[in-house]
């Protein structure tokens, strides 16, 4: 009798084992929590990698992470603009239901470190989700989602208060300004029409002294004086904010304290990735979120001296690859560490390429392939179709593509779910959760209808026709761009949202499942669907709107004003600057 039980026994043992052994990518998943790192890059193009078809431009390492990983194709941005986009995918939630979208064209994004708008202290981050569940949570680079409310140093819109346990970046972004000798960048035409305000108002008392001089009449010298001083306070009022753009908007932080003002642009590439790379080796043991935030693609194109020249495509190709070779470095980290097979990896851009920005020499912006407009550009492909891979070893099957309609608003469901994190009862998340899509348990995106606003208004809408497989994608209101016949606003720093654009009515309809380019718009007459799809999508949109209550606007005009009172400062105002980067940073090393 026992010689049968002992053989059950051992046979039930051997099974359990090859059972549970054949279910390790599952317990993976749900049992244990990985270590998450995210990549986004600021406006990178659709085009500019070569796993999404470019050849001018190396970037191996970013090719890895496609070849070990999943790539999606339909990787979309809930705003072609940073703050807005960047808002949506932290909280999986339209930028429009945080306030984070602007009904004005010239503030789409937080403009001012000394502003007074930003990401909602109320919003929930996919940082302060995992933070509870405890993570350790860094940022590294950008930020750009306001920083303080009501005063210099109450930083209610920080990173430490939005779910991150640590910060060391650039609170804004990177801007032309933040180099001297470079054109400026911020509200270029609006600062020259200032000056060529102030000099109109400065020449008013000038002639105004003509007719005494002259002896033909007397004009009191008090009129004269008055207008003087109209001059003088009008360009006193401008010129104290935008005179000083670099070093009121390019700062650097570590947590709240700022150790450079302004900031030096030719090691901050170097520095960031030090303490992406220390972050790691902190806290190695895990589990943590590292969230690097690239100031990479953005103009002026700051770039190592061995990557300049090192590309085929001018200076913007040798900054791709420089931040190429970041992500490698990061990638090595983690091998070195053994942590590549338990640590989630997700790079992506905030927006596509930015069309605009151009100088003498050539593009300054990115290639969005054969996607139609780019950054800043409404609900066109260019502008919000972006870069989605994911990697995790032994979960995630290599080389797989999925072209199915998905969101950075996907992010932080998609978190939540491997970090075991409860997202906040009684608010709309509009992301899905990707891992049933990544791991091939199902085959169709979750998202039948997205929304593509531009600003606070609803440019685009795109439909999933899951019965068929076909998106569907109407315009309600397109961008005019400039000159006539030209690719994107080149007469303009970015196309309106509002005032000169077209509005469409029918709206233009595409099938994006055919025509990803969008260059052959369909009518009633040769798609016998378009007014049912026409309809279908209409009443999606009131469905939509139905779910939007009121919210303080953050990028209203008063809110994106400079306010002496909120800039934040090294020193004692105004005279701020201070640069202890090297000391902290080789303590910390």
């Amino acid at each position: 009798m026992k010689q049968p039980f002992c053989g059950w026994r051992c046979w039930l043992s051997a099974s359990l084992w090859c059972f549970c052994g054949s279910l390790q990518g599952m317990f993976v998943t749900r049992n244990s929590r990985p270590n998450i790192v995210l990549f986004m890059a600021d406006d990178l193009g659709m085009g500019d990698l070569c796993c999404y078809g470019n050849n001018s431009v190396s970037t191996p390492n970013i090719d890895r992470l496609a070849s070990e990983g999943v790539r999606l194709t339909q990787h979309l941005a809930a705003a072609s603009m940073c703050t807005p986009s960047r808002a949506a995918f932290l909280t999986g939630r339209y930028p429009v239901r945080s306030g984070m979208a602007s009904s004005s064209n010239l503030n789409r994004d937080v403009v001012w470190l000394g502003g007074s708008g930003g990401l909602p202290p109320n919003e929930t981050t996919f940082a302060k989700l995992l933070q509870h569940r405890g993570y350790r949570t860094g940022l590294i680079g950008k930020w750009h989602q306001g920083l303080s409310c009501a005063s210099r140093d109450d930083h209610c819109y920080h990173p430490l208060n939005h779910g991150f346990d640590y910060f060391y970046g650039m609170p804004f972004e990177l801007l032309s300004d933040c180099q001297g000798f470079h054109a400026p960048e911020l509200h270029r035409q609006l600062r020259v029409r200032l000056w060529v305000s102030t000099v109109v108002l400065g020449l008013i008392p000038l002639l105004l002294l003509v007719p005494t001089c002259a002896r033909w009449f007397l004009v009191p010298w008090p009129v004269i004086l008055a207008f003087a001083l109209l001059a003088l306070v009008f360009f006193v009022s401008w010129f104290s904010s935008y005179g000083f753009t670099r070093r009121w908007n390019c700062v650097l932080m570590r947590d709240h304290e700022i150790i450079q003002q302004p900031v030096r642009l030719e090691r901050l590439a170097s520095l960031m990735l030090k303490e992406a790379l220390a972050f790691i080796d902190r806290y190695k043991r895990g589990p943590f979120l590292l969230f690097i935030s690239f100031l990479h693609v953005h103009t002026p194109l700051v770039t190592r001296e061995k990557f300049v020249g090192h590309s085929k495509f001018g200076l913007y190709g040798d900054n791709v690859e420089e931040m190429d070779w970041m992500v490698g470095k990061v990638l090595e980290a983690l091998d070195r560490e053994r942590l590549a097979n338990h640590t989630l990896v997700y790079f992506t851009s905030d927006n596509g390429g930015r069309l605009e920005a151009q100088d003498g020499s050539g593009q300054l912006g990115g290639w969005n392939g054969r996607y139609k407009g780019g950054r800043g550009m409404a609900g066109w492909e260019g502008g919000i179709r972006v870069p989605g891979i994911f990697r995790w070893p032994t979960v995630l099957e290599a080389g797989k593509v999925i072209d199915e309609p998905t969101s950075l608003m996907d992010i932080f469901p998609t978190l939540s779910y491997i970090g075991g994190g409860i997202p906040p009862l009684g608010r709309v998340i509009d992301g899905r959760n990707l891992m049933p899509l990544l791991e091939g348990r199902v085959s169709r995106s979750e998202h039948e209808f997205l929304f593509h606003y531009c600003g606070a208004s609803l440019h685009t809408a795109r439909w999933y026709q899951k019965d068929c497989a076909t998106v569907w994608k109407v315009h309600f209101v397109t961008p005019k761009f400039s000159p006539e016949g030209a690719g994107a606003c080149y007469g303009s720093e970015v196309c309106p949202c509002s005032g000169d654009v077209t509005y469409h009515d029918p709206p233009l309809l595409f099938d994006i499942s055919r025509d990803p380019s969008e260059s052959r718009p369909l009518n009633p007459d040769n798609e016998a669907l378009f007014d049912s799809v026409v309809k279908k999508i209409e009443a999606a949109v009131r469905q939509h709107r139905g779910t939007l209550t009121p919210v303080p606007q953050q990028l209203s005009v008063f809110n994106t004003l400079w306010k002496p009172w909120l800039q934040p400062c090294c020193g004692t105002f105004p005279f701020c600057g201070c640069d202890r980067a090297d000391n902290i940073v080789s303590a910390a090393w």
